[in-house]
């Protein structure tokens, strides 16, 4: 299957059109699950890596995987925090044998991020920029999880940034959505480290299926018909490491504390926005959601913040989201 999209729900509108219709059923180790084989998804514009749909219309786990892989970690009680159901991945109860982060910064001693900056700025043209997550260690014992992830490299060519990801396997509905908004993520801030604009994002799967429990599902993300093709704002032009390190700093803030941290003077509008998308996950109340809401320099994550705001008010007895947004008001500035 080749599949060409313009924005991850039209993506997968196409995967799930073809994969509902699918009668033969495998069984493999972690359930009963209808297959494509040999497939390659191209996403023209990375930016547009959030579904829009009721169905699977999230930003706080995607982000808070994103930066679980940038942390370097594999702890499970990080990702339990955005992943409540993570445990049955994990050998010991503590940490995540299969988790990107580790394998991204000292894969065998090597920090693979530095290595694909490295690599780029000494030839533009090179084919050898890949990081390598899969490898043949990972069947030699058994784990609860191991990467589906192989490869994922980077080409340079006209001005802008290219990703092909290779997966050997791949949960069309859980996982296929959270893979692309993380590496495309991951590409964009290699994109802005580089100085390289933003290029297609290229995802190769050998199994690209769907659980048959995830089948309903599915056709009811395709029920909800089309959907506005908005992109996440563009990463700020220039280092981005500031960005980065503030955003993770403050996410283990918000996770030990559940409160909004300062935010460092001088960081952009665009990380600020992904802190308090951070802080608005993890808010205990309505009200603090409104609070932090009013704070945001972008609309675009708005429908995502309703979203957890009417979590929190059937959780408790506040006034009507749009009753206090019209009392609040937005935030200063929009785009």
């Amino acid at each position: 299957m080749h599949v060409v999209a313009n924005s991850l729900d039209d993506l997968l509108r196409k995967v799930y059109r073809r994969l509902v219709r699918k009668n033969d059923v495998i069984v493999p180790t972690k359930g009963n699950n209808v297959e494509e084989f040999g497939n390659l998804l191209t996403l023209k514009n990375p930016r547009a890596r959030l579904s829009r749909t009721e169905t699977k219309g999230t930003v706080f786990s995607c982000l808070g995987e994103f930066v679980w892989y940038m942390s370097g970690s594999n702890s499970l009680d990080f990702i339990q925090h955005y992943f409540k159901d993570y445990g049955k991945y994990s050998d010991d109860g503590v940490a995540v044998y299969g988790a990107y982060g580790p394998r991204l910064f000292d894969k065998g001693g090597i920090n693979q991020l530095d290595y694909i900056v490295t690599k780029l700025k000494e030839n533009s043209a090179s084919r050898k920029a890949v990081i390598q997550l899969f490898d043949a260690d990972d069947v030699v014992e058994d784990h609860e999880d191991v990467p589906c992830t192989c490869t994922l490299q980077f080409v340079a060519r006209k001005n802008r940034l290219h990703l092909h990801v290779n997966m050997r396997s791949n949960d069309a509905f859980k996982g296929l959505p959270h893979d692309v908004f993380s590496f495309t993520l991951l590409q964009e801030f290699l994109a802005v480290t580089l100085g390289l604009g933003l290029g297609q994002y290229h995802h190769s799967v050998g199994s690209l299926h769907l659980y048959t429990e995830d089948i309903e599902k599915a056709e009811l993300f395709l029920k909800e018909g089309l959907q506005d093709d908005v992109p996440m704002p563009a990463m700020p032009i220039g280092d981005p490491t500031a960005g980065i390190t503030a955003l993770k700093e403050a996410e283990k803030t918000i996770r030990d504390t559940q409160r909004m941290p300062a935010i460092p003077s001088g960081l952009s509008a665009y990380w600020q926005d992904l802190i308090r998308l951070l802080a608005i996950y993890s808010a205990g109340s309505a009200r603090e959601i409104v609070s932090i809401k009013n704070e945001m320099s972008s609309r675009t994550y708005e429908n995502f913040i309703r979203k957890r705001h009417s979590l929190r008010m059937r959780q408790t007895d506040l006034p009507l989201f749009d009753r206090v947004m019209g009392e609040t008001g937005v935030g200063a500035s929009s785009r």
